[in-house]
């Protein structure tokens, strides 16, 4: 069990920053796919837009309402999204769930070009957090599918 030092390290200084500076936080007026995605343990929800162009996302817009994990995660994805492929997506989804849950690297670049998302480390030790740390990716890679 953990205990308030323990969260007091997870939310770290850099945690608070990325959730607090979010980009792209406005929603596409005509998205050419649109995901939801909620956790069901903590009821976090994202909602992702995007424009896709010759394989490669165009335009991205995001309606995050999670914790400040779930808010870091959606933020260092949303300052990369833009000119990233369904593969890279899928990659990242796939090498941020491997972080997690079974103690894997952190997502490489250029296969997953998101560069930051080991600041979520800490937050492995924290199962009922992965889930919304995964909503944007999870939501990204949905859309890019339809």
């Amino acid at each position: 069990m953990s205990n308030d030092t323990d969260l007091i390290k997870l939310y770290s200084a850099r945690i608070l920053a990325l959730a607090a500076d979010i980009p792209l936080l406005d929603r596409l007026a005509d998205p050419d796919a649109t995901v939801k995605r909620r956790s069901p343990l903590c009821g976090s929800t994202v909602t992702v837009d995007v424009n896709v162009s010759d394989g490669v996302i165009t335009e991205f817009g995001q309606d995050v309402k999670a914790c400040a994990l779930g808010q870091a995660s959606a933020s260092v994805v949303a300052s990369a999204v833009i000119g990233a492929t369904r593969a890279q997506i899928e990659t990242a989804r796939d090498q941020l769930k491997m972080m997690l849950k079974d103690d894997g690297p952190v997502p490489v670049v250029p296969d997953a070009p998101f560069d930051g998302l080991e600041v979520l480390i800490p937050a492995r030790e924290y199962k009922n957090r992965h889930a919304s740390i995964l909503l944007t990716l999870e939501a990204t890679a949905e859309a890019m599918e339809l």
